[in-house]
């Protein structure tokens, strides 16, 4: 069994009344404190998943955002290769389906980081 890390550091920070309603808010609707909510948020951006909140980075949201952008990835490179007049095996059509899913969450963390939220 894994041991979770004893936490021994933290954070604080101000807000005002509107601010933390808002953060409470979000916080209930991922079913978690106002604290494991702004945890798993700053630390999300940290590790370059984005932000996870109800709207902007819902997992829904960016689970739709990755498969887009797998998606894009596959059918650029299959019309990269149709219009050099080259054909794909099975294989090599496998291999790009296998590449594009192994960076499609990062990918998609990247383009929602660089174009600011779904909002």
């Amino acid at each position: 069994m894994v041991k979770t890390p004893i936490k021994t550091k933290s954070i604080g920070m101000k807000v005002t009344e509107g601010q933390y309603a808002d953060l409470d808010r979000e916080a209930l609707a991922c079913g978690k404190t106002v604290g494991e909510w702004c945890r798993e948020v700053i630390l999300a951006n940290v590790n370059g998943y984005g932000p996870k909140s109800q709207h902007a980075g819902a997992p829904e949201a960016q689970a739709i955002m990755a498969e887009l952008v797998a998606l894009r990835t596959i059918l650029l490179n299959v019309l990269f290769k149709h219009a050099n007049g080259e054909s794909l095996t099975a294989e090599e059509m496998q291999r790009l389906i296998e590449r594009a899913d192994t960076d499609k969450l990062k990918k998609a963390a990247e383009r929602i980081r660089q174009n600011g939220r779904f909002n």
